[in-house]
């Protein structure tokens, strides 16, 4: 795997992952008090959430649920003191779906969070990670 991180301006920068695709990322403040993009560590929850969010949903499907949407709010807190590495991160998944079986979502996200997903796995080295659901039944909608 490859990417490639620029220096645009101040504190903004642009990766390129080696797959091609560009993200904006800083912590420069412009005139109207906004970031440039997510900041690096932004980008390191973020792909955490997605990591096992991809999971979840490809466990799911391969189980034969019907899921229609998985969405999943992060809370982290981070060390007060350099490397300011993540301390702490919960994870509340949203999973909607026809009929879902809460028994196959919790098995989902425990596998994606202890086994498949790689992030969880690299932040879990200094991160408690904690997680809860809920499932949301769309049949009669």
């Amino acid at each position: 795997m490859k990417a490639r991180v620029k220096w645009v301006e101040d504190r903004t920068f642009v990766g390129e992952s080696g797959s091609g695709h560009k993200v904006v990322l800083g912590t420069a403040f412009g005139p109207d008090g906004k970031t440039p993009g997510p900041s690096p560590m932004e980008l390191v929850l973020l792909g955490t959430g997605g990591c096992s969010a991809y999971d979840v949903v490809h466990i799911l499907e391969k189980g034969r649920e019907a899921v229609e949407d998985c969405v999943v709010e992060l809370d982290a807190d981070r060390a007060e003191a350099d490397p300011r590495v993540f301390t702490r991160i919960h994870m509340h998944f949203v999973v909607e779906g026809r009929a879902l079986s809460p028994d196959k979502v919790r098995r989902a996200i425990n596998l994606s969070i202890e086994k498949y997903c790689s992030a969880s796995a690299m932040v879990a080295k200094t991160a408690e990670i904690t997680h809860d659901f809920e499932v949301i039944d769309t049949t009669a909608k």
